[in-house]
């Protein structure tokens, strides 16, 4: 024989119509804390700590390019030497990094300068030239080039910060105040 089973029909009365601050709150019956616009600012100030903080230190121990700036540069000297993939060495301030090209200004570079002693030497006398290495100020050659060059990054093999005191600034030094630099 079955039973007949009461039904659950609930008691309780239907919720009223929110009115004014539950309303704004989004119902619930319990009105937001002022401060949690300020929980969210700390967060986000927080979050962007460690995003920073995570791409520091990415690029200082992996050496990643920390260039994310396009046109920044993060050279420490003055002078940077910029070794190129046919063996050409540049002298000169980088200016500017773009994606494709290095800017590259107050430009030397080194020649190979045969000096030939043959005073006082016998004709017969076959003796072999001494080699020095000059340095050049572009811009004195007989095309007459600007003393700027824009470097293809894919030509670029390594650029390095020179010291102050290297025999190259020191060359260079002596240019700009108008002395004859020494054979390097």
């Amino acid at each position: 024989m079955a039973y007949p089973m009461a039904s659950k029909v609930s008691k309780t009365p239907a919720r009223p119509v929110a009115s004014g601050m539950e309303a704004s709150t989004g119902g619930g019956g319990r009105p937001k804390p002022e401060g949690s616009w300020m929980k969210g600012l700390v967060t986000l100030i927080v979050v962007l700590i460690i995003i920073g903080g995570g791409i520091y230190l990415v690029s200082s121990y992996t050496g990643i390019d920390r260039n994310l700036l396009p046109g920044a540069t993060t050279f420490k000297s003055e002078w940077q030497a910029v070794f190129l993939t046919n063996g050409q060495v540049y002298f000169g301030q980088v200016t500017k990094m773009d994606v494709e090209f290095i800017h590259l200004d107050d430009i030397y570079y080194l020649q190979v300068v045969n000096l030939q002693d043959t005073i006082g030497q016998p004709p017969d006398v076959q003796q072999q030239p001494e080699q020095r290495l000059t340095l050049i100020k572009l811009g004195n050659e007989i095309h007459g080039p600007q003393d700027k060059m824009l470097i293809n990054r894919d030509h670029i093999v390594i650029i390095e910060d020179l010291k102050d005191d290297s025999r190259v600034v020191t060359a260079i030094a002596d240019y700009l105040s108008g002395e004859t630099p020494e054979p390097l």
